[in-house]
Order: structure tokens, then sequence, then C-alpha cells
């Protein structure tokens, strides 16, 4: 999964989420025309002729009150200019260059990154003509689109691939360790679990130079095993840029998500697991990433009943839904209690994303599940599946050669999944299934 980031920013009310959500093509931002509307941290997964990237609408990043509107996209546009490797700075033709456009044009002019100017609201010859006064704005890469019809959001997007260069399409930080992420929002304790875990110095093999500015890879043996830590909280406070400190951890989770094999979701035991943890969840799982939910503070949940463990769990895997057969451990940092249990859980399950199942049994497996439960009658005719295979992908991915490929509807494909999971241990990781005409 390619690393490279792309963030839009721009003053609020100029359409950045419409964009966002066609570059996803999915609704995910809430769209409405009230300035600041966005307060969710909207990011995700696009893909565009083959190549995916991460991209971050910095829209929900602007506080709602109009006074600090100015500099708090100051802030925004200071941090995606450090952390993205690519800029879109959105601008609306239908207000013209507006005093804080200029302001903001002013900062990414001064950024070494590419910066790609988008005047949205082009939707006519007339207005085409007006959005030209944006070349004055002095940028070498302009694009006229409208977000909400889509028309030259093709050609911006053919640009934004054509950055991606080879080395962010390949694995970052070369290695067949296993590589652990610990991720989570800010104050959830992701320091200082690291610490707890490190704390006995002997365990440091050696400190490799973080890929990404501000992750730090650390070599670890514990248990005889040896695996590498990618630390995202050790950020480097930056005394110039007071930040926005959301924004900024979640540009680093993304980047830490991109080097690791395994992510390790930490929540705080009394605040259970926001819209923004699920966010970083599934976009870790849409990533083909390991998965190990770790419930830190559990020592400060008083009254503890037999069942207080068992109940949370089947909350959180109810949130966690769709895909939740994941491990959950509870641990408490400052005790110390099962931090070690979260490390032998995170390696397993970087093993079950490893396994690799051979064909003969997993046929005599899966056929006979398929005999059991055969898929519904399609106008009439029957689909049959004749053969089943895991792709020789980096995630587990298993192909299904049938009559009717795109007939087969996701209970069915549920169903499939089940069953590989019921046989094999594939806790902690997403499975995709294909189905192919046969």
């Amino acid at each position: 999964m390619a690393g490279f980031t792309v963030a839009i920013v721009g003053r609020p009310n100029v359409g950045k989420s419409t964009f966002f959500n066609r570059m996803l093509e999915q609704r995910k931002a809430i769209v409405d025309d009230v300035s600041g509307v966005t307060r969710d941290r909207q990011y995700g997964v696009a893909d565009w002729n083959g190549k995916t990237f991460n991209v971050i609408d910095t829209g929900g990043f602007v506080a709602n009150s109009d006074d600090v509107f100015e500099t708090e996209i100051r802030k925004q546009v200071k941090i995606a200019m450090q952390e993205a490797n690519l800029l879109i700075f959105m601008c609306d033709v239908t207000t013209g260059i507006t005093d804080l456009d200029s302001e903001v044009a002013d900062l990414l002019r001064r950024s070494s990154k590419p910066v790609f100017l988008v005047v949205n609201k082009v939707d006519n010859n007339e207005r085409r003509l007006e959005a030209t006064e944006f070349y004055g704005l002095g940028f070498e890469h302009v694009f006229f689109l409208s977000s909400m019809t889509g028309s030259g959001t093709g050609e911006l997007l053919d640009d934004v691939v054509a950055k991606i260069t080879p080395e962010f399409d390949e694995a970052v930080a070369k290695s067949d360790l296993p590589k652990i992420a610990i991720i989570g929002q800010p104050n959830v304790g992701k320091s200082s679990l690291l610490n707890a875990l490190v704390g006995e110095e002997r365990n440091i093999v050696s400190d490799i130079a973080g890929t990404t500015r501000d992750t730090i890879h650390t070599h670890y043996n514990l248990f005889q095993k040896d695996f590498i830590l990618i630390d995202t909280a050790g950020l480097r406070r930056k005394t110039k840029v007071n930040e926005d400190l959301e924004f900024y951890s979640v540009i680093r989770a993304i980047k830490a998500m991109d080097e690791a094999d395994v992510c390790m979701l930490l929540l705080d035991a009394e605040k259970g697991i926001t819209a923004q943890d699920l966010n970083i969840y599934s976009l870790a799982a849409r990533k083909g990433k390991g998965l190990v939910v770790i419930v830190n503070k559990w020592d400060l949940i008083k009254e503890k009943q037999t069942n207080t463990a068992r109940d949370y769990t089947k909350i959180l895997k109810e949130r966690l839904a769709p895909f939740n057969d994941v491990p959950i451990i509870f641990i408490s940092v400052t005790e110390k209690q099962r931090i070690f249990q979260a490390i032998e859980s995170a390696l397993q399950v970087f093993e079950n994303r490893t396994r690799k199942i051979q064909t003969s049994k997993l046929n005599e497996v899966m056929l006979k599940a398929i005999e059991k439960f055969n898929p519904p009658v399609v106008r009439g005719t029957p689909i049959r599946i004749k053969y089943v295979t895991q792709l020789p992908t980096h995630t587990p991915a298993f192909a299904f050669f049938c009559n009717l490929p795109d007939d087969v509807k996701p209970p069915y494909r549920n169903y499939l999944e089940n069953q590989i999971r019921s046989n094999y241990d594939f806790t902690g990781v997403p499975i995709k299934i294909f189905f192919r005409k046969k």
C-alpha cells in the first residue's frame, strides 16, 4: 500500500468535502452550505488507475467561530505543508480571490512540496473565463473543475498519481521482521505503553532511522522474537507551530499504518471507542493491516464484576462489525498489566496475516461447506462454485471460481469468509474474497 499522502487545504465553504467525497467515491464527509460544517476528521484511501494514495480533507480542522477561522486555517496549512506529499489548494470561482485565499497562497508558495491550485465550481464557459484570474496567484499547476458534477477531476487525478514515484509504491523500511505500530488518539497512553514495553534497555537491539519524518523504528527482541516497533507517539514538538494535535496525530497514524504489518489500536477504557477510533480502525482494515484492539487504563474501571470484561468485549465487537474477529486485550500501562500479552497477540496476528493454506486442503474444507449451504439460484440458474485457491498476495485473499461470479451476493460472501475463519486462524486479519469466471 502506498504511503503517498494528499492534503486538501483552503478556506471554509469552497467545496473541499464534496471534492473529497468524489475522490473517495463515497459520501463520507457531511456536505452543507454552512461554513465549518465538517467537524469530523476526514481521511481515506483513494484509488485512481491502479494507484492508491491517502487523502486528508482539512475542512474539519477549522474551529467553529469566525474570529479563529484564520488562525486555524493557517495552522492546518502549515501542518499539511510539513506532513503531506502533495497539497491541493482549493478556491471558489464564485467568490473570486479573497484575502484569505491570498494569505493561504503566500504560505503555500513557501512549501517545497508540489501544490496544485484547484478552482472549484467551474461548470460553464462564463465561469471558466472568470476562473482565469486565479492564474494571478502564481502557481504552476492550475485546474478548473466542478466537484459537484465531477467535470475536470480526471485530469487532476492523472496529475496527482503521476507524482507517486516508485519508492512510495514499494513497502517502506524493507525488513522481514514484523512491523508493529501503536496507533490511537492523543492521550490514550501510546508513549507510556511504548516506554513500559521498552523499559528494559537490553531489549532494544538497534534504532533504525524512520523512513518518514518523526516515525521512529526500533528493533526489539522479546520472548526470543525479533520485531520492529513503529513509534508515532514520540512526536518532536515543533515550538514554531502550535499544532492542532488531533489533525497532526491523524496524519501520523496514517503514515505509521502504511509502514506497519500489524496495528495495535489503543483505546481509553473510560471513554470507550469513539467515531474517530472507528475511522482509524476501518482505514487500517481497508489497507489490509493486521489489527489488535488494546483497552488501556483498565485499572481505572471500578466495581468490576466477573463478566465486566466479557460485556465490554461484546459491546466493542458490535461497534467494530462487520470485521470484528480481532483480539481485544485489557491492559494497564501504569500497573504493567498484560502489556506483554499485547505484543504476543500482535506477533500472533502477524503470523496469521502471513498464513498460506494448501490448495488441496482448502478445497476439501470449503467445497464441503459450499455443499452444505449452496449459493442461491439466480434467474433460474444455480451458481456453481467449482474450485478455490489462496492468491499470492501480501494479505490473505481467496479466489472462488464459479459460473456466475457477478451474481454472488454479500450475504453468501460473508458465509464463505466465516467458514474460512472457523477452519483456519485468521484472527486479527482482514480477508479479501474474489469470485472469478471458471
